[in-house]
């Protein structure tokens, strides 16, 4: 298993390498097109992904292109911040943690620290005291943007990591109330998820769950369900709550319940076979999440059946779906999907079956985890 991991790692970084120059001066678009990304400015949710991938890899091997090209990307988050380019989201945790938090954590830098603690204050401020969570995105003190999404369970980090350096409670706090919040919202009765949640704006009461890229709202997201497995164990890190190791068991268990036969879901798991596209990414994130959770597991059963899981999805994943340095893409890992159309949804069909910018960087931290057993997390 190491070796194919590290060869794995091996072509990531060749790729990467190779690559480097198209993005120079900007990032990676969202999702490419034929597996081929474009170039984009840093207004998106995704270009955090980007960066991070490039700190892994970095660690993996130092690269001084790498790193001067990190130099700019912190530079260029700044300047988002300061801004406010695109900043009334909840995606500032995936921004901003593997970015300047990961260039703190790795070198110290103060700048990229100041920086960070300024995303998590901007942050801060979407957290809603009328219903006891982060809105999701848009405008703030609209009705009809009153409501999380289970992504947001990525964002929670930053604000747990500003308590942390800073001392402030009030960070940490906002994020274990929208925890507490969502979770038991979110989260159904069979463990299987929503991707939203609305609450009403006057009583701050919650109201209903539904769906934006998911197949219909009684449905499961696929990548929904990974970002609960994922969440779920970032916060038990920060948290040491052992009411979310029965939580995330359930989710757990959920996901890998419907997977196909090469343990890589359809985008949504309502499909276990058939021409639906895939979404590899959501495998990339669930394994992470599963990797970073078995380090608390008391149960040496449970650990073991999560060994089984994990290396079930990485084997697939690196023999299947990743790609390889003789390819012409310039990303690391086909078949991902960031929205497909449904007859029951109001996501239009991009990205799909495509290199996904966040696919790409969970795919990485996933090996380096395995590769590095005692790898220090970004989040």
């Amino acid at each position: 298993m190491r070796h194919l991991v590290e060869q794995a790692i091996n072509n990531a970084y060749e790729i990467a390498q190779r690559s480097l120059e198209d993005f120079r001066g900007g990032f990676p678009t969202t999702y490419s097109t034929n597996n081929v990304y474009g170039k984009a400015t840093n207004y998106e949710w995704t270009p955090g992904f980007y960066t991070g991938y490039l700190w892994l890899l970095n660690e993996y091997k130092e690269n001084p292109s790498f790193l001067a090209v990190l130099e700019e990307h912190i530079r260029s988050f700044r300047e988002r911040i300061d801004q406010k380019i695109c900043t009334e989201t909840h995606d500032l945790g995936f921004l901003y943690s593997l970015s300047c938090v990961a260039a703190y954590k790795l070198t110290g830098d103060e700048f990229a620290k100041e920086t960070a603690l300024i995303a998590a204050d901007e942050l801060a401020r979407r957290f809603r005291t009328n219903g006891q969570f982060i809105q999701a995105w848009g405008k703030l003190d609209v009705p009809n943007n009153h409501r999380l999404i289970i992504d947001c369970l990525l964002n929670l980090p930053l604000l747990y990591w500003a308590t942390e350096v800073t001392g402030d409670k009030k960070y940490h706090e906002m994020a274990y109330a929208h925890l507490k919040t969502a979770l038991p919202n979110i989260i159904r009765g069979d463990y299987s998820t929503h991707h939203t949640y609305y609450f009403d704006y006057e009583t701050g009461k919650p109201s209903y769950g539904a769906t934006h890229q998911g197949y219909k709202n009684d449905s499961t997201w696929a990548r929904g369900q990974a970002w609960g497995i994922y969440g779920i164990a970032l916060s038990y890190e920060y948290t040491g709550d052992d009411s979310l190791i029965p939580l995330f068991t359930g989710v757990t268990e959920y996901f890998m319940r419907y997977l196909p036969i090469d343990s890589i879901p359809y985008w949504d798991l309502t499909f276990t076979e058939g021409d639906e596209p895939r979404d590899s990414s959501a495998a990339a994130i669930a394994v992470c999440g599963m990797l970073e959770m078995k380090k608390y597991i008391k149960d040496e059963v449970y650990c073991k059946k999560l060994e089984e899981y994990i290396e079930r999805i990485i084997s697939s994943l690196i023999k299947n779906y990743a790609a390889k340095p003789e390819d012409t893409t310039n990303g690391l890992l086909y078949k991902g999907t960031y929205g497909r159309k449904s007859p029951y949804n109001d996501c239009p069909n991009h990205g799909v079956d495509e290199c996904v910018l966040w696919g790409d960087y969970f795919y990485v931290e996933a090996l380096m985890r395995i590769y590095k057993p005692d790898w220090k997390m970004y989040w």
